[in-house]
Parts: C-alpha cells; sequence; structure tokens
C-alpha cells in the first residue's frame, strides 16, 4: 500500500489511541512490524500546544519514516494551521480524527461527531489538504448511527478533497467498542474508491486480518486495542499474511526483554514520576488475563519508582523461569 510517496509494509498499521500510542509504544511497535503507526490525537487548538502533553504527542526525534500524526478539530481553519505546525515538528502524514466516539471529543463536535455535518467534513478535508505538502489522511466510523450509516458520503468527499488515504473503523459512534464491528460498508467504500482502504475494528489475530481483508477488499488493516499488551500481533499477522504460516508467539524471555525496554523507555521519555504512573496501564495490559499473574500485578502496578517497577518485573519472570525449571526437573 502507498500513502504519498511512501510504500506502507507490511500493510498492518497501529491505529491511533489517545493515552496508548505515544512514541514509546510506537516506536515498539514499528520494531515488532507495524508497517505504519499514528500518534495519538493531538489538538488543533494553539492554546494547548505548549503543554507536557502535547509536547510529548508532538516529540517524534528519532522515529522511523513516515511519521504519521493525527490532529482534531472542527475549525477548518485552525485544523489547517495545526497541520502546517505538526509538519513544521516532523510528520511526513497528516490523519484526521472523524473516528473518536468519546463523549468529551463528540461533545465539542469533534471526533466522529463531524460525520453529522457532511458540508463541514468537506471543508475541513479541503482546508487541511490545502495547508500541507504531505499526504492527508482520514478515520472515520461507519456513521453516527445505525440509522446514519453515511460513511461512503464521507469517503467520496474525503476523496474528492484530495485525502490519499482512509482508515474505516466498522462500528457506528452510538456503538464505542460494543457488539461486533462490520465490514459490509468497509467492502463497499472500497469498491466505489481509488484511494487506499485500511480497515478497523475487532482485528485480534492473524486470521481475523486475513478474513477482514478478504471480506473488504481493503487494502491494508488497523489494529488497536488488540494491540495493548501484545505489540508483537503486527509481526504476526504480516507473517501470516507473506506465508500463510502462523508465527510461534514470542519465548518468555522474549516477552520479558520487550516489557523491560518499553518500560525503561516510558521513563525515559516521560522522567521517573510520569513514566512510572503511565507504565502502568501497559503492565496490566501485558498480563491481563493470566490469573497466575494476578500477584506480581497488584505488586507491580504499584511501584513507585522507575527502579522499582524494574526490579518486580525481573523477579517475577526469573520466579516463572525458576518454577519452569523446577517443573522440568520433575517431569525428567
Amino acid at each position: 500500500m502507498r500513502i504519498g510517496p511512501y510504500t506502507i509494509a507490511p500493510n498492518v498499521v497501529l491505529a491511533p489511541m489517545a493515552g496508548v500510542t505515544d512514541k514509546p509504544f510506537r516506536q515498539l511497535c514499528k520494531r515488532l512490524g507495524a508497517g505504519l503507526a499514528m500518534s495519538e490525537m493531538t489538538t488543533s487548538d494553539p492554546r494547548f500546544w505548549d503543554t507536557s502533553k502535547s509536547r510529548h504527542r508532538m516529540d517524534h526525534d528519532g522515529e522511523p519514516a513516515p511519521v504519521g500524526v493525527q490532529i482534531a478539530g472542527t475549525v477548518p481553519e485552525v485544523m489547517a494551521a495545526a497541520a502546517r505546525h505538526n509538519v513544521a515538528h516532523g510528520a511526513q502524514i497528516i490523519d484526521i480524527n472523524m473516528g473518536c466516539p468519546a463523549k468529551k471529543v463528540c461533545s465539542a463536535w469533534a471526533g466522529s461527531a463531524l460525520m453529522r455535518d457532511e458540508a463541514l467534513v468537506a471543508r475541513i478535508v479541503a482546508a487541511v489538504v490545502a495547508a500541507v505538502d504531505v499526504p492527508v489522511t482520514l478515520k472515520i466510523r461507519t456513521g453516527w448511527d445505525a440509522m446514519h450509516r453515511n460513511a461512503p458520503v464521507i469517503a467520496r468527499i474525503a476523496q474528492d478533497c484530495g485525502v490519499q488515504a482512509l482508515a474505516v473503523h466498522g462500528r457506528t459512534r452510538d456503538q464505542q467498542y460494543t457488539g461486533t464491528a462490520e465490514y459490509d460498508t468497509i467492502a463497499r467504500i472500497k469498491s466505489e474508491l481509488e484511494i487506499p482502504v485500511i480497515a478497523n475494528g475487532d482485528i485480534d489475530s492473524s486470521r481475523r486480518a486475513v478474513e477482514v481483508l478478504r471480506h473488504t477488499g481493503a487494502d491494508a488493516v488497523m489494529v488497536g486495542r488488540a494491540a495493548q499488551g501484545r505489540p508483537w500481533i503486527f509481526r504476526e499477522i504480516a507473517h501470516f499474511l507473506a506465508t500463510g504460516e502462523d508465527l510461534p508467539p514470542p519465548a518468555r524471555d522474549e516477552v520479558r526483554d520487550i516489557l523491560l525496554s518499553h518500560l525503561a523507555a516510558l521513563h525515559a521519555f516521560y522522567g521517573e514520576r510520569s513514566g512510572v504512573r503511565i507504565a502502568r496501564k501497559h503492565l496490566g495490559w501485558y498480563v491481563r488475563g493470566h490469573a497466575e499473574h494476578a500477584e506480581f500485578r497488584g505488586r507491580v502496578v504499584v511501584a513507585g519508582t522507575a527502579a522499582e517497577q524494574l526490579r518486580l518485573t525481573r523477579e517475577y519472570f526469573d520466579a516463572l523461569a525458576d518454577s519452569d525449571a523446577r517443573h522440568a526437573s520433575l517431569a525428567a
């Protein structure tokens, strides 16, 4: 898949997720096989560009190309200025957010709420495309609710205004993340557009990725929540798409090393106090769904220092290795 001058390979993309897809996580996912990793949503309001949160979100030093940055807002001229500002700070692809279902975003008529005003969509997209000389992409949902699935109309507007790729989450805004994603709307959009289409929603395995690509005819898949605590999902999907074979899950030692490097990157990027706090949710994701991890999770998520988080994590994996060795000895 190509977006402007960039070849996106493999055709597996990390979805923009507020509070998740920061630079440490994007770099990790790219290292583990994501062909493109979009930034978490950044505000178009210049009053907030100099906050600590925005400075971190606009930090792309050392990030492998292409650098994709998602912007959100409602005023065409303000969105255009935000696109220019982010390009000046390293963005190589600008993505417009019209898919976020969060109440605080939609209550300001941003995110997926914009899909209710097709004329405004056209003005925003046209303004952003005209403002920058890098590719502009758009992320949408299938519509506002089940009675208003207007994604095909929005998609044609976006293509006519110069958008170079479109990502579609297979849910309406009122579904949030409940129920199951539907892909028929994405298939219809793909059949009607010439630009690349990226399918998003419930893609949590290699086989699901293949099923969605076949059903929709999409050019790529976008993975969101399934990558939380499982960043190696990108190489698993890429390997299956290339070979038709499952890639073995990472060995425990590799999971340990991935987790430790992720924690260290968060501590370095945010500073110890914020890094430790932000790392807690990632630690929870890495060990969720495993009852045997409950005790470790309970201890590590209350660790107050970077050194303690790292120590507890190393000790936990050491204990698992010792347990494996004892079981192997008894079995012999």
